[in-house]
């Protein structure tokens, strides 16, 4: 049974290359994650991992030494990006740990770390790494003049002093309170999830399998692109490749607690005549595997070419697989640069005012697809960058809807108000006298409905019920399945 725990906040390890950062990291996350090599500077990106220890889970983040001083400039672009992967690391931090060499001694560097830190504001504990010895516990003290209150001795290479350690920032991370996990703000950062040994009750969900389809040239392979490359989304550094699809692991965090996706990227469905390869042809079949393999639909369409036949024969696909469904326009851009000159030349204000309205672009657009009017219309540009993390959050959303459970009393209530309003009636037009409702499953989300007789909904009645259901609980951008059956 998954076990939920809570995040205690984030611990971000800093400090000069080649003290023995990543060596803490992976002493305390209970195996090998960054690498630990003498060359200065091995560590590039902010490697962060999900720990517990002794039962109490928080974030850890190693980071790449910082090796210039206060002034200093440096043209190498590899060095500014592990700077600013610092800096973030520091910004979304509980506590820190700065880690220096307790053989060396202080440096100027460290000094100008130490200056850093405590503009910072953030709670910082001096960790004098690479004390092999219990003699070296006693040089601890020229540390101080660093001015932070807590120093401690230890040697990640030889596990010594690591307890004490812990189990004072533990203490801490708990006054300071639960944390937000750290915004994951570059696509080169590596995330990993950690189980240490005595973790065996720290686990995730399953991730979400989220697949973007359309026509060729749509904008697909953009749209996963900026997906991926935004500042709220992790992708890990080596994508998974099967002969489906490209699938590619990715994680978003939301107040403090991370979600796994798996982002499948397709083929173009095309016209079946216009399939021109065998080759081909099996690609758009595994394009329809990769439909009803994944859980959410983002269908993208062009702005500029607007909705053709094939787009709607998509569109059938995705509601005969059942599937949650995000409606993308892509190209957003060059239909607004036309909006603003049909502005400035205003030849017809009427059509102007409507064409320019946003509002009513996507009503036509879910009144194009009307067979899947629940899906949320967003309107982008992957070139530009616009709403894309609109659609990340409409994401987030649809997938909470997608796995919605509703309570049985609290949905038979619902259920009765609304068949008091209008009653139910069968295919023939016939009345059906209703007992009761249950929710039997979700993702998506199959309701029973037991009636006296064995019959069936109307049409028109089963889309008004699912109107009226989606008024109280929401369900946006999920199918709704009714199933009616005889009273046992």
């Amino acid at each position: 049974m998954t076990k939920i725990m809570l995040m205690f906040g984030t611990i971000a390890i800093v400090g000069r290359p080649n003290v023995g950062k990543s060596a803490l990291f992976n002493r305390i996350a209970g195996r090998q994650i960054s690498i630990v090599h003498d060359e200065p500077g091995v560590t590039r990106d902010r490697i962060i991992a999900q720990v517990e220890w002794h039962g109490r889970a928080f974030t850890l983040i190693d980071t790449g030494g910082i090796g210039l001083l206060k002034g200093e400039k440096t043209g190498d672009p590899i060095k500014k990006a592990a700077i600013k992967q610092v800096e973030l690391a520091i910004d979304s931090a509980s506590v820190i740990f700065m880690v220096v060499d307790i053989k060396e001694g202080i440096t100027p560097l460290d000094e100008e770390i130490s200056n850093m830190l405590r503009e910072s504001g953030k709670s910082v504990i001096v960790v004098a790494n690479k004390a092999d010895q219990p003699h070296h516990d006693s040089w601890v003290s020229e540390f101080s003049s660093l001015g932070f209150d807590k120093i401690f001795p230890v040697s990640a290479l030889h596990d010594r002093g690591i307890a004490p350690l812990m189990a004072w920032t533990l203490k801490l991370l708990t006054k300071i309170g639960p944390a937000n996990q750290p915004p994951m703000a570059n696509q080169n950062t590596n995330i990993q999830k950690v189980l240490t040994p005595d973790s065996e009750n720290l686990q995730q969900e399953k991730p979400v399998k989220l697949a973007i389809v359309g026509r060729p040239n749509v904008g697909k392979s953009s749209i996963i692109n900026a997906i991926i490359g935004s500042e709220r989304v992790i992708v890990s550094d080596i994508p998974g490749t099967t002969r489906d699809a490209v699938e590619v692991p990715f994680t978003i965090t939301t107040n403090g607690i991370p979600q796994n996706w798996i982002l499948i990227d397709t083929a173009g469905l095309r016209k079946p005549k216009r399939i021109k390869s065998e080759l081909e042809f099996f690609s758009i079949e595994k394009t329809k595997e990769a439909i009803r393999k994944s859980d959410i639909i983002t269908f993208v369409l062009d702005a500029e070419q607007g909705i053709l036949e094939q787009d709607k024969k998509i569109g059938d696909l995705i509601t005969e697989a059942q599937k949650a469904c995000i409606i993308v326009v892509n190209k957003w851009d060059l239909f607004a640069d036309a909006i603003e000159k049909a502005k400035k030349q205003k030849t017809d204000k009427q059509q102007t005012s409507q064409t320019t309205s946003l509002t009513n672009f996507a009503k036509w657009v879910q009144d194009q697809l009307f067979f899947i009017d629940y899906a949320p219309v967003i309107f982008a540009s992957a070139k530009t960058g616009t709403n894309i993390n609109r659609l990340i959050d409409t994401i987030k959303f649809v997938a909470s809807q997608y796995w919605q459970e509703i309570p049985t009393a609290i949905l038979n209530r619902i259920i009765r108000t609304i068949m008091q309003k209008k009653p139910p009636s069968d295919q023939n037009n016939k009345p059906m006298k209703f007992f009761y409702a249950t929710q039997i499953s979700k993702g998506p989300p199959e309701f029973v409905l037991f009636f006296k007789n064995d019959t069936s909904f109307s049409k028109p009645y089963e889309k008004f019920l699912a109107g009226e259901i989606r008024k109280t609980f929401g369900f946006e951008g999920t199918p709704l399945i009714f199933k009616c059956r005889p009273k046992p």
